[in-house]
């Protein structure tokens, strides 16, 4: 019953966001914060454009999601994939096993690192 509950809740709020994403553009509200990194810095972190990305995504614009953020568009099958494999660790536990283990974290780790650098090099 808690873990129904709470899966609700979790829903609930991903539509929420989901609805606020869609309505309003972060590139012209406010209401949307802006990376802090890039502020101090003047160079983009791994999830700078993610924002946009999820507004273009809401609106079917796959290529210009793409271009905001093209890690973010690339991780979102794994992700759903990793999502769907927790919520079956108890019934399939092989499954969650595989999807997570050291060695995919830290190869994921690397390639959020290579794709830090090289959208910094070649400005994407």
């Amino acid at each position: 019953m808690r873990r129904s509950l709470v899966m609700a809740l979790v829903a609930l709020v991903l539509l929420a966001f989901g609805f606020i994403y869609f309505a309003l553009d972060p590139s012209s509200s406010s209401l949307f914060p802006q990376c802090v990194f890039l502020s101090l810095s003047g160079y983009k972190c791994p999830g700078c454009g993610s924002q946009r990305a999820i507004h273009a995504l809401l609106h079917g614009h796959v290529v210009e999601a793409f271009k905001f953020n093209a890690l973010l568009l690339i991780s979102i099958p794994w992700l759903a994939f990793c999502l769907f494999a927790e919520t079956q660790r108890v019934r399939n536990p092989r499954l969650y096993v595989r999807l997570n283990p050291p060695l995919l974290m830290w190869l994921f780790l690397a390639l959020v690192v290579i794709w830090w650098v090289l959208r910094n090099i070649f400005d994407w």
